[in-house]
């Protein structure tokens, strides 16, 4: 089958089951992802994530000493 007709047929598709399709293809060719994408997901995915504005509203105010 060619390129041409695999496409052909993938616009063929009801808009759900091309959804399908295509996330079913991003699990099994991710190599344009980089891998510090790909770290940072599983650590939103796992809860290992703070909020950048909440922490830096928290975060001391250094003096300068000049």
């Amino acid at each position: 089958m060619s390129t041409l007709q695999v496409l052909e047929e993938f616009r063929a598709l009801p808009g759900e089951e091309r959804r399908q399709v295509a996330e079913a293809i991003l699990r099994e060719e991710d190599s344009w992802i980089p891998e510090s994408f790909r770290l940072g997901m599983e650590d939103i995915a796992a809860g290992r994530v703070m909020d950048l504005e909440k922490v830096l509203a928290d975060a001391p105010v250094e003096k300068s000493g000049r």
